[in-house]
């Protein structure tokens, strides 16, 4: 996988840079030749790095183009470069919004509760990654309740698209992304059980569960994959669904 910093920089889009990585990396540039060049003026900088010198003129007075704000944020957040445990709760987050939420136009994650995922979990969730919770539709009767990060949200949001979970409608993603197959077997396994937790259905009569999918058939067999690397229990797969034998579902702790 490319760099986070860069993968972040990405989900930003810019006028002038068709690649807003590049713009991050010319404001270092030009962050550094200050430094070592601490009575060069605007002009002076942008000659030598052949950039105009307006956009360096921002640059030198404490101006900062948003990819930098997001990567600083994320990295003094732990997102990115982060320890054992802070990877494991991103990916646990992740989980949580590829399953029951979406990130909106403006890269802001929510979470919705179900039956089996109530307030607390996902406010675990979320304060495992270091932020607490809004909430709304508290009180419609046609919505579920969702949770919001209170603060550093869109950028939260970013990092998780970085990650790999869609921007807005997830119904193209194609796999299981590649951060949760490269993450530990016990985070696989947490991966899992918060996915099922939320996408599986709940049966008065039977122990079974069943997940069903409107993404692409690629996206059905790894999750299929993943879920069956993670139980002893029969898993089988049809053309739209996934179903999760009694003895499966009692590994992943659902009733």
């Amino acid at each position: 996988m490319e760099p986070a910093a860069r993968l972040i920089a990405r989900t930003y889009s810019d006028r002038v840079y068709p690649d807003p990585w590049d713009k991050v990396e010319d404001y270092q540039r030009v962050q550094a030749y200050a430094a070592e060049n601490p009575n060069a003026g605007r002009t002076a900088v942008g000659n030598a790095l052949e950039l105009p010198p307006e956009r360096v003129r921002g640059w030198l007075n404490g101006g900062k183009p948003d990819p930098v704000r997001g990567i600083e944020t994320a990295s003094a957040n732990g997102w990115l470069d982060p320890d054992c445990d802070m990877a494991g709760a991103l990916v646990e987050l992740l989980a949580h919004v590829l399953a029951g939420g979406s990130i909106n136009e403006t890269f802001v994650p929510a979470i919705s509760t179900g039956r089996r995922v109530d307030h607390d979990a996902i406010e675990a969730a979320f304060a495992a990654v270091g932020v607490d919770t809004q909430r709304r539709h508290v009180d419609s009767d046609g919505r579920a309740t969702e949770l919001y990060p209170a603060t550093d949200a869109s950028v939260l949001g970013r990092c998780l698209v970085a990650m790999g979970a869609p921007h807005g409608a997830k119904t193209s993603l194609d796999a299981v992304p590649a951060v949760v197959w490269e993450s530990p077997e016990s985070i696989r396994r947490r991966f899992v059980e918060v996915y099922v937790a939320h996408r599986g259905a709940h049966f008065e009569r039977k122990a079974t569960t069943r997940i069903q999918e409107e993404r692409p058939a690629s996206y059905l067999k790894d999750l299929h994959d993943l879920i069956t690397e993670c139980v002893e229990g029969n898993v089988s797969r049809g053309e739209r669904a996934l179903t999760i034998s009694a003895d499966a579902a009692r590994e992943l702790g659902l009733s």
